[in-house]
């Protein structure tokens, strides 16, 4: 009996091994989410394209893309509002390839 447990035992450490293997291997090339700090100051090369008909710049755009997690926070706060709100807001978004929230 011995013998067929620790054929059993082996086949299971084999097994286990070769699962633990796999996931180390896959692991690595799925891509991770990187966690966005919500921070409205990121957005500041927007400001010129928010309050005048300059085209946003491509740092602007590219803010704008860090930050759109962040953009129904952004909405929602009285501070910010009149600058997300604005038609100029909507202009960016497209100008930029960014979907405008939908809060």
């Amino acid at each position: 009996m011995k013998k067929n447990n620790s054929n059993v035992s082996g086949a299971f450490i084999f097994m286990s091994s070769a699962l633990l293997l796999a996931t180390v291997v896959f692991s690595r090339e799925l891509p991770v989410a990187e966690a966005v700090t919500c921070n409205p100051s990121q957005l500041i090369p927007c400001l010129p394209a928010f309050t005048s008909t300059a085209p946003p710049s491509t740092v602007c755009c590219n803010s704008l893309r860090q930050q759109r997690p962040c953009l129904c926070t952004y909405l929602r706060n009285p501070l910010y509002k009149q600058y997300y709100d604005s038609p100029n807001s909507r202009r960016i978004a497209v100008t930029c390839g960014v979907p405008f929230p939908r809060c």
